[in-house]
């Protein structure tokens, strides 16, 4: 009997996915169509430099998905459902701090970990938990309603979590039961037609358009889905041009012409999607929800923890410059900002330990090759090592914030005299039943595994310190 293995799984479940959001927001199909056109243009004009941060057939097909839950309960199924598929929870975010508007959400990313089950398919689905036990936006009546609410729906049906565990524990299913897993996992995370309560809804709704859309309703669903592009400043002119509203700003770093960092993100705008709203005397009428939209991204390298300080202190003066010139454009102000402040090339980001490299000997040595130097540096100046980046997997608090506010109907209700309840990874990983992965710990290990290929391939006991 023929199986499917953990990542043929999540190929197979990342590209229905993409199926099915693109034929339930056709607009997503045409932000697909033209990340497409860009990466082959891309890749004419910088041929294999285009390649440095992933192969352009990674590139194309890589996706991530967003998703909201209610509960830890949610939160702990949907965890095995991601772990049938070898995704791993990595990192934490706190959305309540990053936004100016009320998003009561905390978050991790389900994501592969190893550096091959990234390269094979590197889906990843970022999740958000309703904070429904922060008072700054949930009093107590409200609290006690909404958990009823949740605790009463069911997201994940039995059949869908058992095969799940199955698929955890063996790393692979039969390919009968991964064909009806599949078919769970996506019909799971389509859009229901079920009608919403119009008044439940309009309440929540009136703390946050998240909490309405994770707790007015009896079911989850993709909230976008994200490709990744070569080029997103391009791609942002091409989707205008094809008069489809996008947000106001690419999100993350600037574009400049340093090397890229970490993650930029924008959006179209969300759509006004049809959907049947049920009244107070139980009569049923068709309205209409904003709450998807279509995102895409463009990864570049992992910063160490050095690197990050560096690029929060810097949009903190992005910030004050902003506030200080209204009417300045901000994108001039963060370039600005970089050119003066952020190394600007590869080697030197690696010289300052501000950015995460996998390193590999040289084809060629040196020609008057004698005792390799005794520092990594040192190889990779005298032509010893190639340094090779290891691309940014994760995601950024604040850019993730502002695409949801960017989407959202309205500003929401944030009680500020009371005191918001501490959520971390540690509270996130008890709800998840698993450890939340450190992703700074993966960079390294990445790092730290090819420095010590090389220590041995060079007789250099000593490079890892």
């Amino acid at each position: 009997m023929s199986t499917i293995s953990q990542w043929q799984l999540r190929a197979a479940f990342a590209v229905r996915l993409s199926e099915m959001y693109g034929r339930e927001v056709p607009a997503y199909t045409t932000l697909v169509d033209v990340s497409r056109e860009v990466n082959e243009d891309v890749l004419g004009t910088r041929g294999a430099d285009a390649e440095r941060l992933g192969s352009i057939g990674r590139v194309t097909a890589e996706r991530h998905g967003a998703i909201r839950v209610g509960t830890p309960r949610e939160l702990a199924q949907v965890a095995r459902v991601f772990g049938a598929l070898g995704m791993h929870p990595v990192g934490f975010y706190d959305l309540r701090e990053a936004a100016a508007s009320a998003v009561p959400v905390v978050s991790t990313a389900f994501r592969p970990v190893d550096g091959e089950e990234l390269a094979l398919n590197p889906f990843r689905v970022f999740t958000s938990m309703l904070t429904t036990a922060d008072p700054r936006f949930f009093d107590a009546d409200l609290r006690a309603r909404l958990e009823a609410f949740l605790a009463a729906r069911e997201l994940f049906p039995p059949e869908l979590l058992a095969l799940a565990d199955r698929a955890a524990a063996e790393r692979e299913l039969p390919e009968s039961e991964a064909e009806r897993f599949l078919q769970l996992a996506v019909a799971a995370f389509e859009l229901s037609r079920e009608p919403v309560d119009r008044a439940w809804y309009r309440t929540l709704e009136r703390i946050s358009a998240v909490a309405a859309d994770v707790g007015g309703v009896r079911s989850t669903h993709i909230n976008h889905l994200t490709p990744r592009v070569l080029d997103i400043d391009d791609l942002y002119r091409r989707m205008t041009d094809r008069g489809i509203e996008m947000i106001d700003t690419i999100q993350g770093p600037p574009a400049w012409k340093g090397p890229d960092v970490l993650l930029r993100q924008t959006s179209f705008r969300a759509l006004a999607e049809p959907r049947p709203m049920r009244l107070a005397d139980g009569s049923v009428e068709d309205g209409a929800l904003r709450v998807r939209f279509g995102e895409v991204e463009a990864r570049g390298i992992a910063l160490t923890r050095e690197g990050r300080a560096l690029y929060d202190e810097l949009l903190g003066r992005v910030d004050e410059q902003t506030s200080a010139n209204p009417t300045a454009a901000r994108g001039d102000l963060a370039r600005g900002v970089w050119e003066r402040h952020m190394p600007g090339s590869e080697a030197e980001l690696a010289a300052k330990g501000l950015a995460y490299f996998t390193y590999r000997l040289a084809d060629e040595r040196p020609s008057d090759a004698g005792r390799p130097p005794a520092t990594v540096d040192a190889l990779v100046r005298q032509g010893w090592l190639h340094a090779e980046p290891i691309v940014y997997e994760d995601f950024l608090p604040r850019s993730a914030a502002g695409i949801f506010q960017s989407n959202l109907s309205g500003e929401g209700t944030r009680y500020g005299d009371q005191e918001g309840t501490a959520y971390d990874a540690a509270r996130l990983a008890g709800a998840i039943g698993r450890d939340v992965l450190d992703p700074y710990a993966l960079y390294a290990r990445q790092q730290a595994d090819s420095l010590g290929r090389v220590a041995r391939e060079l007789d250099l006991p000593d490079l890892l310190g």
